[in-house]
């Protein structure tokens, strides 16, 4: 909230045509054929290389023949982030957003329109500037969305990386985002899915961060269905699945797993990062071009598919190790633990050609909490229990010097706009009036991390979901916890998942957990008590 007396600013319409300025190089719609839009670019192809060409000085080239940079600032800077709706928004932030447009008018800059959904009621046009010789960001960012089509810019950021000082400032009601002092790449994409979800909430609707993902399976004996309206196999049901949760907690990995189905069976990954529940049931996606992947640890045995895409020559790399001859190697983590990758969606064979979900029906909420099964179901409101609790563990992508820490994100979203309990209260809404499959799901141990507990790998967690998809699990209530869980999951032993085998004094650790999760939901002011009263 601005202080008093301060007027808002309506900053994006007031910079200069980027098409007409002479100090701006302008990368627009492909295909065209007039010197005032992008006479070099005739398809998206020659738009990235254009970009890449225009990077060449920062590039190692590695091995697979893909670029690969080295940024400053290796992670968002989160705490530097404020905007006009939900901070003290004075003089000195305002001239943040100066320094940002000075440089637009008086510097050599790089800018780039690109399109953040297809979904009818959310398509927006992104406008980017950035200092030319910083066109490795646009380059690894332009990957990640699809060419616009020559709409005006809806959101517009301005990323300033040798700024003196390092600072976020967003104007949501005018859609500009000011990025200074940092040269991270995910500090522009963020920039954007930020404004992406503030305005699907405008819609009815609910930004999520997000993967989102459509199974085709054989249902159980009871639920087969004898016939389909559009033709397909009646004896397959199409299930539209959603996992919500923090960087590096397995949202990405499951979203893209094909969960090692067989034709006529198949899981196809939609979006992995952020998208738009809306009041209709469809789920918009945001990001048509490509993903923003974590690499350290990546290993082909167990990610198979985005292995492929990241060791295909389209991919660009930011923090990678990667030697003077080429060599990449994904376990070093010199630069960091937050190395990252854009793949093209066209190089991931689990991803659909399509970014929006027509329905959904189940929803995941991905936590790490050792106290936790390795899925549970939930009701309406304890699903918007869990969306307000966010737990998880602090990643290398959140805060580096916290990695590891047990943490509460509402949403398991550090980028909403606006009072979080009005978020918890339209989630409920949504899964009541949609009739939606709720479930949290234990991607860490069972028990805390040590000799004793219980690891839940991606083979268990792929397991748990496709035959939830199938509608093959079967449920007891555990009092203790307060929750269904399964009392079978075909093809896993779920037995040897029972939390209280690995935990001293179960029942006064929950208690203790129920107590401090209830603290934090009532200090939200506007969350319905209903839901408060609902914690587990």
């Amino acid at each position: 909230m601005s202080e008093t007396g301060t007027q808002p600013r309506h900053v994006r319409e007031s910079l200069a045509d980027p098409k007409r300025a002479p100090n701006v190089q302008y990368y627009g719609p492909v295909g065209s054929t007039t010197v005032e839009e992008s006479p070099t670019h005739r398809t998206d192809d020659d738009l990235i290389a254009g970009l890449r060409e225009l990077a060449a000085a920062d590039e190692t080239t590695t091995e697979f023949g893909s670029a690969s940079y080295v940024s400053e600032f290796r992670s968002r800077s989160a705490d530097l982030t404020e905007n006009a709706d939900d901070d003290d928004f004075g003089e000195a932030d305002y001239a943040v957003i100066d320094r940002a447009t000075e440089a637009v008018e008086n510097r050599a800059m790089l800018c780039v329109d690109r399109l953040v959904g297809t979904h009818p009621e959310a398509t927006f046009c992104c406008r980017l500037y950035v200092p030319i010789e910083y066109a490795r960001i646009a380059h690894g960012w332009a990957m990640l969305f699809d060419p616009t089509d020559g709409r005006d810019p809806d959101f517009v950021t301005v990323q300033v990386p040798d700024a003196s000082e390092t600072a976020i400032r967003i104007l949501p009601e005018d859609g500009f985002t000011a990025v200074v002092g940092s040269d991270y790449t995910g500090e522009a994409k963020k920039s954007f899915l930020r404004l992406f979800m503030h305005r699907a909430k405008r819609l009815g609707g609910l930004g999520l961060h997000a993967g989102s993902k459509r199974v085709r399976v054989a249902r159980a004996a009871d639920d087969a269905r004898t016939e389909t309206e559009d033709g397909t196999d009646p004896d397959l049901e199409t299930v539209g699945q959603l996992f919500m949760g923090l960087s590096a907690t397995g949202k990405s990995t499951l979203t893209a797993h094909g969960c090692w189905l067989e034709a006529p069976e198949e899981a196809v990954m939609i979006q992995d990062d952020v998208c738009a529940l809306l009041p209709d049931g469809s789920v918009a996606g945001s990001e048509g071009g490509g993903l923003y992947v974590k690499t350290y640890g990546l290993d082909a045995d167990e990610q198979p598919g985005i292995h492929a895409a990241v060791t295909d020559e389209s991919a660009a790399f930011e923090n990678v190790v990667v030697d003077e001859d080429g060599t990449v190697d994904f376990d070093d983590d010199r630069y960091t633990k937050n190395g990252r990758a854009v793949i093209r969606r066209s190089k991931l064979p689990s991803a659909s050609e399509d970014i929006d979900l027509e329905d959904v029906d189940q929803l995941f909420f991905i936590t790490r909490n050792p106290l936790m099964p390795p899925v549970a179901r939930l009701d309406d409101e304890q699903a918007a229990v869990a969306f307000m609790l966010g737990e998880s563990i602090e990643t290398s992508a959140g805060d580096p010097d916290r990695a590891g820490e047990r943490i509460r994100v509402v949403g398991t979203n550090p980028f909403i706009i606006g009072p979080e309990g009005e978020e918890g209260n339209r989630l409920r809404e949504l899964v009541a009036s949609l009739d939606l499959e709720c479930y949290v799901v234990n991607t860490g141990t069972v028990g805390y991390p040590n000799a004793s507990s219980k690891d839940v790998g991606v083979t268990e967690s792929v397991t748990i979901l496709t035959e939830l998809a199938r509608g093959t699990v079967g449920w007891s209530r555990d009092e203790q916890l307060g929750l269904e869980v399964p009392a079978n999951v075909p093809g896993m032993d779920i037995e040897a998942f029972r939390v209280a085998e690995y935990v001293d004094d179960y029942d006064g650790e929950l208690e203790a957990l129920r107590a401090e999760r209830r603290e934090y939901l009532e200090s939200f002011e506007q969350l319905d008590q209903e839901i408060v009263d609902a914690v587990y």
